[in-house]
């Protein structure tokens, strides 16, 4: 696996790989909206920690960081269907993980650790901040004071640092194992060789995702139901378009 190339990159692919995405997923809305469902779900539940635990936000914004991408394993098998010229099936995207279970729980064990270590930093710059917890019917207008700005600033730093982690380690590593039944450690490098090569369309997509899922959020995670799956079938269409094989051959033109 170490001798895959990777494509050089043009700004203009990250909205492609959107645009296959959501041809994708009119192709096949009723998987779409499933998973969709199931993003919705965890908007909710981040919603009701917010409410009920706030300090643990973050770390739950992670585990969206950290399921998002295994949900996807169902949304990258009907896209591969698609492009195989076969008829995508709800009941086999369900298995997707299974060949390659394996390959997935070491995978799932790194992005867990992370996600992990991301929930204790947020504790703690919870704890050095504040001498009490944030009473959580007022929590946005005492974080958002002029007050704690140094704690704003560090929450967010913190939490972009683990989030380009988990994006790096895993923007094209799960797509890869599910298509080519690739080991953990080889997906991950390739992972990180792509942002590597291509640091600015990489940041440019990563920023897009962010921006995408973060309008979807906003009419109480309605927008989840739709911009979810597209997203899954566009970071299929992601990885097609940036991993090479040996030859030089790609999955998907790259213009």
């Amino acid at each position: 696996m170490f001798d895959l190339r990777i494509t050089e990159l043009r700004p203009g692919d990250p909205l492609r790989w959107l645009r296959a995405g959501w041809a994708d997923f009119l192709r096949c809305p009723r998987i779409g909206l499933f998973y969709g469902a199931c993003f919705f779900a965890m908007g909710h539940a981040l919603l009701w920690v917010f409410r009920t635990a706030p300090a643990y936000v973050l770390a739950l914004s992670a585990g969206f960081l950290l399921m998002g991408p295994f949900l996807c394993l169902g949304l990258y098998d009907a896209s591969r269907a698609l492009q195989r010229g076969e008829t995508p099936s709800l009941a086999r995207s369900l298995r997707a993980w299974v060949p390659t279970k394996g390959t997935m729980a070491i995978f799932a064990g790194v992005l867990l650790i992370l996600e992990m270590l991301w929930g204790r930093a947020s504790l703690v710059v919870f704890a050095v901040t504040f001498n009490t917890m944030p009473d959580a019917q007022n929590l946005l207008s005492q974080l958002l004071s002029g007050q704690n700005l140094e704690f704003l600033i560090t929450w967010t730093l913190v939490g972009a640092v683990f989030a380009g982690l988990i994006f790096v380690t895993s923007v094209v590593s799960i797509p890869m194992i599910l298509d080519r039944g690739s080991d953990a450690i080889s997906s991950g490098l390739t992972s990180i060789r792509a942002c590597l090569q291509n640091p600015g369309v990489m940041l440019w997509w990563g920023a897009l995702i962010t921006v995408v899922i973060g309008l979807a959020m906003a009419p109480w995670f309605l927008g989840l139901l739709v911009a979810g799956p597209v997203i899954g079938h566009a970071t299929w269409h992601a990885y097609r378009g940036t991993v090479q094989d040996a030859a030089g051959t790609v999955g998907e033109a790259a213009g």
